[in-house]
Order: C-alpha cells, then structure tokens, then sequence
C-alpha cells in the first residue's frame, strides 16, 4: 500500500535523484533509495548488536576460565 506524504527534500539531493531515477518516477526511485537506506541500517545495527555480543570482555575471560577450571576439577574426580 502507498500513501501519499509530504517532505522536504534539498534541492541537491532530489537533483540527485533526477539524474540516477532512468525511465521510473521520482518517486519510485525515492522508495527504492529509502528501503536501501534502511536495509542498510538494519545491517549496521545487526553488525553492532554481534560486535557487542561476540565481545571479550574481561569478566567474560574469567567466568569462562574459572568454569573450565571447576569443570576439569570435576572430571578428574571421576
């Protein structure tokens, strides 16, 4: 579905929409850049989150080391 909305655009942005849009409308070519742009985000924002989740942080070393540590401590006690 498409609705029709207003927004302000500068001048050098739309120029610059006008001279890549081809045969479609300007405002196909608008769409078309704004689900790129978010897609884009997306990515970024996913990228961000796995940095932030795959991280090494210092109490993260030593909870896995000290869970080795107790692990190992059990299994030789077998």
């Amino acid at each position: 579905m498409r609705q029709a909305k207003s927004f302000t655009i500068s001048d050098e942005i739309l120029a610059e929409i006008a001279s890549t849009k081809g045969t479609g409308s300007t405002s196909e070519r608008v769409n078309e850049l704004l689900k790129r742009a978010l897609e884009l985000e997306r990515s970024e924002r996913l990228a961000q989150e796995a940095a932030e989740f795959f991280a090494n942080d210092a109490d993260d070393v030593r909870e896995r080391a000290a869970y080795r540590k107790a692990s190992k401590e059990t299994l030789s006690r077998g």
